[in-house]
């Protein structure tokens, strides 16, 4: 009798006819609850609505309100590996430094010349292309500076499709990282990159570094023009071309892995941090076989 009551009562609970009640409720009062949390729905939707639009109207489309600016940008080169900072070929294997040669072609591809005259300006060298806003008036798009390919002679891949691959000279190109608003140097000193030999641990007090040669670097002593800078961001500079730095090793030890570190120097940058190898400097390893 005990379980027939129970069923019963679930029976009830579920749908009463005497009281027409749903799941211990009436028709009204689930109406009143439904309509209590439209309501309440609605106005939290208004109210996150209201709190983004507000929020969007103190964004530009063109440069981020807040920035995380490092204080020492990134280096990157070209070539480079798909995991590693590895650059290594034989000079008599071809199909080993082919596809650097060909990874150096496409990367510098947009820098042609007459890709660089349609897009670009002819700048003012040496000094900084300030293009600011006028009050409300938005200055965008804002114009960009050329950099022709040519600028890098000898590691244009012009003169030297191979860029010195096959000789056992290779030129690796340098990039600074895009940061917005930088100006990187003060009183008119450019900043420029050097390169040398990185020193590594032998022995318990005992330090060692690799022969590197003699380096070429274009454009001359591997300068930054200040022209390209500042940089106000993709969206407002939609055709800025990064100013690149090449460096070529005319000598460099053959049959040996050789660490080098390529570095800039500019006196309102400080020296990076030795925990982050990208901070201001680049780390990498150069590998030529002769067989």
């Amino acid at each position: 009798m005990a379980k027939d009551a129970d069923k019963s009562d679930w029976k009830d609970f579920i749908w009463n006819p005497r009281t027409r009640e749903f799941l211990g409720r009436t028709a009204s009062s689930w109406g009143l609850i439904l309509l209590f949390y439209l309501i309440f729905y609605i106005c939290l939707a208004g109210l996150f609505a209201l709190t983004m639009y507000v929020m969007l109207q103190t964004l530009d489309d063109h440069k981020p309100t807040w920035q995380d600016r490092l204080s020492t940008p990134g280096m990157m080169i070209r070539p480079k590996g798909d995991e590693s900072l590895e650059i290594v070929y034989s000079i008599q294997n071809t199909e080993s430094w082919d596809m650097y040669a060909q990874a150096l072609d496409r990367f510098l591809d947009p820098y042609n010349n007459s890709i660089q005259v349609e897009k670009n300006d002819e700048c003012t060298p040496d000094q900084y292309f300030v293009q600011e806003d006028s009050g409300d008036v938005k200055n965008n798009p804002k114009r960009s500076c050329q950099f022709n390919r040519t600028m890098l002679k000898e590691c244009s891949g012009i003169s030297d499709r191979y860029y010195g691959y096959q000789h056992g000279q290779p030129c690796i190109i340098i990039k600074l990282n895009r940061v917005i608003g930088m100006l990187p140097g003060k009183n008119g000193q450019a900043p420029y990159v050097t390169c040398g030999a990185k020193k590594y641990k032998v022995g318990k007090d005992e330090w060692k570094e690799d022969d590197i040669g003699e380096l070429l670097y274009f454009p001359p002593n591997g300068t930054f023009n200040l022209m390209y800078y500042p940089y106000y961001g993709k969206k407002a500079q939609v055709n800025y071309s990064q100013p690149l730095v090449a460096v070529k090793f005319l000598n460099i030890t053959v049959n040996q892995d050789v660490n080098i570190e390529c570095k800039i120097n500019a006196n309102n940058i400080p020296i990076g941090s030795e925990r982050d190898k990208f901070a201001g400097r680049v780390s990498f390893k150069l590998r030529i076989n002769t067989n």
